[in-house]
């Protein structure tokens, strides 16, 4: 009951949590910016989500959230994570994408679709792939991999995660400052977190299927 009550009044509580850690909550949405971004194994993490779950925190009254230093420390870690992606991918890309080992945790799926998208787009492929979930964690290490022009992918990787964190966290805000969205935030909320996480299930389930197959 007290998870239930959790998770359906998360505009009662998200709000008290900030107030009791302060600014470590800052550090808590650069981590899972990075992470998302710079670790190819995490393409699974909602950062679409959590921008828009901080932009509507900020709109909230009290929520203790400065909205322009949550901009800015979410850029810098996106931004960050695309450049340590994008590192991993020059200097270890074709052993993590042959080590057997390294196959359980890099879905093959994943890897192929990016390089389709890379293929496609080019240099755009870093700009475009901010605002597409796994994409978003696959193409700095493609680029990577590729022996991208590394000025050319500073420029896009840079544009990008500004855009994108600017696009989430002010629509995220502007949407929190509406009375809907703040009588039925909790359900709105889980409902984002739902959409980011479902291209992922929907990638395992074809996987585990024909492999089934």
């Amino acid at each position: 009951m007290q998870l239930l009550d959790l998770v359906f009044h998360l505009e009662k509580y998200l709000p008290q949590f900030i107030q009791m850690y302060g600014s470590w909550i800052y550090v808590l949405f650069f981590g899972v910016l990075f992470v998302e971004t710079g670790l190819v194994i995490f393409p699974f993490l909602p950062g679409d989500s959590i921008l828009f779950l901080g932009g509507s925190l900020a709109a909230l009254n009290n929520g203790g959230i400065n909205i322009w230093f949550l901009i800015i420390i979410s850029i810098v870690g996106a931004v960050l994570g695309d450049f340590v992606n994008f590192e991993i991918g020059k200097r270890f890309g074709h052993h993590l994408e042959t080590s057997k080992k390294w196959q359980r945790f890099i879905k093959k799926e994943y890897l192929d679709r990016a390089q389709k998208f890379f293929q496609k787009y080019g240099k755009l492929s870093i700009f475009f792939g901010r605002f597409m979930p796994i994409i978003r964690t696959m193409v700095p290490f493609v680029a990577g991999t590729a022996q991208m022009h590394y000025p050319h992918f500073a420029v896009y990787n840079l544009i990008g995660g500004i855009v994108w964190v600017l696009f989430m966290t002010l629509l995220g805000y502007f949407f929190g400052q509406h009375p809907f969205v703040q009588q039925h935030f909790s359900l709105i909320i889980i409902a984002i977190i739902i959409i980011s996480v479902l291209p992922a299930i929907i990638m395992w389930l074809k996987g585990h299927f024909s492999k089934n197959n």
